[in-house]
């Protein structure tokens, strides 16, 4: 089977679907929990920015396209924000489960927010909220990375954490 161009740098139209999509995800979060308070959907707003902002620096900054356009467009915000790390030690560094914990709880907790609160009081408009949150992370997100984003990469060539921790799973 003939490998995927790699992409020193990605199109921007791949960034821009993807940079929608993560958005997309965090404004229904926002929403969905927002029945709750304010507050709720604020703090996991917050939370959102902390898991970007982690990333950015826990890997991001260690990539092969740290400064670079990759295809969340990550790169050139982290050389922004974060010096350079080691990309030889990102690509052998070891991804387990608990790491990547909180980039599924950001779709997680409103999801199961959004079934508390329609226990508590049933809206079909809260409904189309959730269904379309778990497309889009559970879906699209899929997708993307695997059509558009890791097929692409050239940190998979030198080592990629996370794609070693879902080679795992998919054998």
């Amino acid at each position: 089977m003939k490998r995927a161009e790699l992409y020193d740098r990605y199109p921007a139209w791949i960034v821009g679907v993807c940079t929608a999509v993560s958005i997309a995800i965090y404004v229904l979060g926002a929403i969905i929990l927002y029945g709750f308070s304010a507050w709720a959907s604020l703090a996991y707003l917050a939370g959102c920015l902390w898991l970007e902002l982690r990333v950015l620096k826990r890997s991001c900054a260690h990539c092969t396209y740290y400064g670079q356009r990759c295809g969340t467009g990550k790169g050139k915000l982290c050389a922004l924000l974060f010096k350079q790390g080691d990309p030889q030690a990102f690509a052998e560094k070891e991804v387990t489960w608990i790491d990547v914990l909180p980039d599924f709880l950001v779709s997680l907790l409103p999801l199961l927010g959004g079934i508390v609160l329609s226990i508590l009081g049933f809206s079909w408009l809260r409904i189309v909220w959730m269904a379309l949150l778990a497309a889009l992370a559970f879906g699209v997100s899929g997708v993307l990375r695997g059509s558009l984003l890791c097929a692409h990469c050239r940190q998979g060539e030198l080592g990629c954490p996370a794609a070693k921790l879902f080679e795992k799973v998919g054998g």
